[in-house]
C-alpha cells in the first residue's frame, strides 16, 4: 500500500499602504492625464462653463467617493466594485463585474500608455530642435518622426513597470506625483500673476458668453469629461493592501478627489481668462485644436516656459496615471483568481514582496497586446468610462443594500445623508453613462462583445470553481447570506431524544441563528382519530424529546424554532413540512446502517425530499467540537461536491479543524492515470485552503478496509450518497460496506436535484 501526502502552502499579502501611500494611487490615477485630455474637449462644447461642468462633475464624483468609502470600509479587501459585487451579489453577476471593470482598468492604462509614448516623443523632438539636445549629425534621430515610436515608448514603458511590480508590493510613483503637483501648480500660479496684470474687463470679456451652448452643451460637457475625475475608485480596488482600511480608505479618496479638483478647477478658470489674446473665445481656440488647447492657452501667458510646463506636466501625468491603472488593475485580476473566477495563478504572490506576479505581468501583457491590436483607442476609452460610469452606479446601489442588511454590523464608515447620497450620485452615474453609451455608440458594442467573450471564458471554464469557492465563502462567513438577502433555513427531525444534542449542534454550524433559522420538528405518530386522553403514549414520547430538545439548545446556546405536528407518517410529514417551508437543507439522524435497508423508511423520505440532506450517524454522548479530523473520501465522481464545500467550511468556521481527502485506486493504475487523480484531487481540495488540508492519494485494491483503516484515526467520516435515478437518493453498498466496518461518527451527504 503507498500513499502521497500534499501540504498546503498559503502566502497572504501585508498591508503596506498608509494614507500617503493609498492617497498616491488615487491622485497618480486622477490629476494631470484626464484635464490634458479633456479640457479642450469641454471648452469646444461648453465654452467658459467647463469650469462649472468640471465643478459639477467633481460633485457626483464625491457623492460616489463616498458611497465607495463607505464599502470599502466594509469590505477592505483588494477588488473594489468586483468584492463588493462579490459581497452582496450572486457569483455570476460578480464575475461580469469583475470581467469588465479589469478590462476597462486595462484599456485607461492602454490610453495613458499611448499618452506617454506621445508626448515623450514630442518632447524629446521639442528637445532637439531647441538644440538642448544635440546629436553629431546635427538632426533628431529618425525613429522619433516614426509612426510606430509612441507605440514602443508604451510597449516598454508598460513592460518595464510590470516587471518593477513584480519585484515590490506597492504602487510607487509618489515623487512623480509631487513632481507633477509642482508643475501644475507653477502653471496656475503663473496664471493668477498674468491675471493681475490684465484689466478687470478683459477678464471679464473672456468668460462671456458663459455659457456657450446653453444647458444643453453644459451636460454634454459633463459626459465628456467626468472620467477625468476618475481613480478614487482605484484606493477600494487595492483595499487590502491599505493600513487601517476603516480609516485611510475614506480620507484617502476625499483628497485625491479634493487636490484634483483644487488643481483643475483654478487651472481652468486661468486658461479661459489669460490664455488667449482675445482675437478667439475659448470655445473656438478649443474647437480648432482640442488635443492642443492646455498648451495652446499655457504659452500665451507664460512664453515658452508654459509650453515646456505643459509638455513636462503631460509625461509625468501619463507615467503616474499608467502606473496607477496597472497597479488597480493587477489587484482586481488577483481578487477574482482568489475566488476561481480567472485562472489560479495569477493569484501567485512574491514571497519576498507579497506582490501578486501572476496578475502583473498577465495584466501588462494584456495591455500591451491592445495597444498594438485596438484599432479604435478612442472607442475603446469611450468603452471604459461608460463601464466605469455603470459600475459607479452599481457602487451606489450596493451601498443602499448592504446598508440595509448589515443591522447588526454596519459599516465602520458611514455615509451622512442617506440615502440622498447614494440615491443622487447613482442617478447622476446611471445618467451620465447613458449619454456615454448615445454619444459613442462603438463604447456599447465594445463592451457587449467583451461581456460575451468573457460569458463564454466563465461558463466553460471558471464557473464550477468559481461557484464551489462561493459555496465556501459564505459557509465560512455566513453574514453573506444576509447580505444577499437570504436567510437559509434547516429542518431538523427529531425522533430519538439521545440525537438532539449532536442534531442542534450541527444544525447551527451549518445555519448560524444570525443569518438563517434553524427549525427542529417532531411528529407525533398517531393515527387521524387519535385521542390523547386515551392514548397517552404518543404524547409522552413528544415530551421526553422536546425536553431533550430546549435542554440541549438552552446548554448550547442556540436558539431554535419548534414545530410539532401529527401524522400517522413521520416520513411524509417531514417530506411535506420541508416542501412547505421551502427548507434549504433537512439534517436527519440515523442510529445505524444495515446492509439489507433498501426498503426503510429513511430511505423513501430521502426520495421524496428536494432539498439538500444531511444525516447524521454518531453515538449517544458525542459531541461535534471533539471532532477535529475530518476524513473525506473521494470517488471521483463528484455531484455533492457544493454540499461539501459548505459542510466543511462550516465546521471548520469556529474551530481549526484538519481535513484529509482520500482517493483509493487500483494498485495497477498506470503513473499518468495516478497523475491526473492526484491534479483531480488538488482541485477538488483547493476550495478548502484556508484551513488545515492533507490529500492522501492510495494505491489498494480493497479500497473499503482501507478507507475504515484511514477512519479509525478520525473524529469524522464525511461520505455522499449514491444517486440512482432522477431524484432518488440511497445509499449505495459502498456506504453501506464503510458504515458497518466503521464505529466513528458520520455524515453522509446528498445535494438537492
Amino acid at each position: 500500500m503507498n500513499f502521497v501526502s500534499f501540504p498546503d502552502c498559503i502566502i497572504t499579502a501585508q498591508r503596506h499602504l498608509g494614507l500617503l501611500g493609498a492617497t498616491s494611487v488615487g491622485v497618480g490615477a486622477i490629476v494631470g492625464g484626464g484635464i490634458l485630455a479633456l479640457a479642450g474637449v469641454a471648452f469646444a462644447t461648453t465654452g467658459p462653463s467647463a469650469i462649472l461642468a468640471f465643478a459639477l462633475n467633481g460633485v457626483i464624483a464625491v457623492l460616489t467617493a463616498l458611497s465607495f468609502a463607505e464599502m470599502a470600509s466594509k469590505f477592505p479587501e483588494s477588488g473594489g466594485t468586483y468584492t463588493f459585487s462579490r459581497k452582496v451579489l450572486s457569483v455570476e453577476a460578480a464575475f461580469t463585474v469583475g470581467w469588465v471593470v479589469w478590462f476597462a482598468s486595462i484599456v485607461a492604462a492602454v490610453l495613458y500608455a499611448i499618452g506617454f509614448g506621445s508626448f515623450t516623443t514630442l518632447l524629446i523632438s521639442e528637445l532637439y530642435a531647441s538644440g538642448i539636445i544635440t546629436s553629431a549629425d546635427g538632426s533628431a534621430p529618425a525613429w522619433l518622426g516614426a509612426s510606430w515610436s509612441p507605440s514602443a515608448i508604451a510597449i516598454a514603458t508598460t513592460l518595464w513597470l510590470g516587471m518593477l511590480m513584480t519585484f515590490r508590493s506597492s504602487g510607487g510613483g509618489a515623487w512623480i506625483n509631487v513632481a507633477k503637483v509642482l508643475v501644475f501648480s507653477v502653471l496656475i500660479v503663473g496664471g493668477f500673476w498674468a491675471l493681475t496684470q490684465q484689466p478687470i474687463a478683459q477678464s471679464t470679456r473672456q468668460l462671456r458668453p458663459f455659457l456657450g451652448a446653453g444647458w444643453g452643451g453644459l451636460i454634454q460637457a459633463m459626459g465628456y469629461s467626468f472620467i477625468a475625475l476618475q481613480g478614487f475608485d482605484l484606493i477600494a480596488a487595492v483595499g487590502g493592501e491599505v493600513r487601517e482600511p476603516a480609516k485611510n480608505i475614506p480620507r484617502a479618496m476625499l483628497f485625491s478627489l479634493v487636490i484634483a479638483l483644487c488643481i483643475y478647477l483654478p487651472l481652468l478658470f486661468v486658461l479661459v481668462t489669460v490664455g488667449s489674446d482675445g482675437s478667439l473665445p475659448i470655445q473656438e481656440l478649443a474647437a480648432a485644436d482640442p488635443e492642443a488647447i492646455v498648451a495652446i492657452t499655457a504659452r500665451h501667458y507664460l512664453g515658452t516656459a508654459g509650453y515646456w510646463l505643459v509638455l513636462v506636466a503631460a509625461v509625468l501625468s501619463m507615467f503616474s496615471a499608467l502606473q496607477a491603472n496597472l497597479f488597480a488593475a493587477s489587484r482586481i485580476a488577483l481578487a477574482m483568481s482568489r475566488d476561481q473566477n480567472l485562472p489560479s495563478f495569477l493569484s501567485r504572490l512574491r514571497e519576498t514582496s507579497g506582490s501578486p506576479w501572476g496578475a502583473v505581468l498577465v495584466t501588462s501583457a494584456l495591455c500591451c497586446l491592445l495597444v498594438l491590436l485596438l484599432p479604435d483607442v478612442a472607442a475603446a476609452g469611450a468603452a471604459s468610462s461608460l463601464i466605469f460610469l455603470v459600475t459607479f452606479a452599481i457602487a451606489h446601489w450596493l451601498t443602499i443594500l448592504v446598508r440595509q442588511r448589515s443591522v447588526l454590523v454596519p459599516p465602520p464608515f458611514r455615509v451622512r445623508g442617506y440615502p440622498a447620497v447614494p440615491v443622487l450620485g447613482g442617478l447622476a452615474c446611471l445618467a451620465l453613462a447613458v449619454f456615454q453609451g448615445i454619444a459613442v455608440p462603438q463604447a456599447g458594442m465594445i463592451t457587449v462583445m467583451w461581456l460575451a467573450i468573457g460569458g463564454v471564458l466563465f461558463l466553460s471554464l471558471f464557473a464550477q470553481r468559481a461557484r464551489l469557492k462561493d459555496v465556501s465563502n459564505i459557509a465560512a462567513n455566513p453574514e453573506l447570506s444576509r447580505l444577499r438577502g437570504k436567510s437559509p433555513l434547516v429542518l431538523v427531525p427529531i425522533a430519538n431524544p439521545n440525537n438532539a444534542r449532536a442534531m442542534i449542534a450541527l444544525a447551527d454550524t451549518l445555519v448560524p441563528a444570525a443569518v438563517g433559522r434553524v427549525l427542529v420538528h417532531t411528529v407525533v405518530v398517531a393515527s387521524d382519530q387519535w385521542d390523547p386522553s386515551i392514548d397517552p403514549q404518543p404524547r409522552a414520547r413528544m415530551h421526553s424529546v422536546m425536553t431533550e430538545i430546549l435542554t440541549a439548545s438552552t446548554e448550547l446556546g442556540v436558539r431554535c424554532e419548534t414545530l410539532t405536528t401529527v401524522s400517522p407518517s413521520p416520513m411524509e410529514e417531514i417530506a411535506r413540512v420541508a416542501k412547505l417551508h421551502q427548507c434549504q437543507s433537512v439534517l436527519l439522524g440515523l442510529s445505524e446502517i444495515t446492509l439489507d435497508s433498501n426498503d426503510t423508511p429513511l430511505e423513501g423520505l430521502l426520495g421524496q425530499l428536494a432539498s439538500d440532506v444531511v444525516v447524521l450517524r454518531a453515538p449517544k454522548d458525542w459531541h461535534l467540537d471533539a471532532s477535529q479530523q475530518i476524513l473525506v473520501p473521494v470517488g471521483g465522481r463528484g455531484g455533492h461536491d457544493y454540499l461539501l464545500t459548505r459542510l466543511l467550511s462550516s465546521l471548520s468556521r469556529q474551530q481549526q479543524r484538519h481535513v484529509k481527502f482520500l482517493r483509493v485506486v487500483p494498485t495497477d493504475t498506470l503513473r499518468s492515470d495516478q497523475k491526473r487523480i492526484r491534479k483531480e484531487l488538488d482541485r477538488t481540495s483547493q476550495v478548502n485552503a484556508g484551513r488545515v488540508c492533507e490529500r492522501e492519494v492510495v494505491l489498494s485494491n480493497d479500497p473499503i478496509a482501507t478507507i475504515a483503516e484511514r477512519a479509525g484515526d478520525a473524529g469524522l467520516v464525511i461520505l455522499g450518497a449514491q444517486r440512482l435515478g432522477p431524484r432518488r437518493k440511497l445509499f449505495g453498498n459502498f456506504t453501506r460496506e464503510i458504515a458497518m466496518h466503521t464505529d466513528c461518527p458520520m455524515i453522509i451527504i446528498s445535494r438537492s436535484g
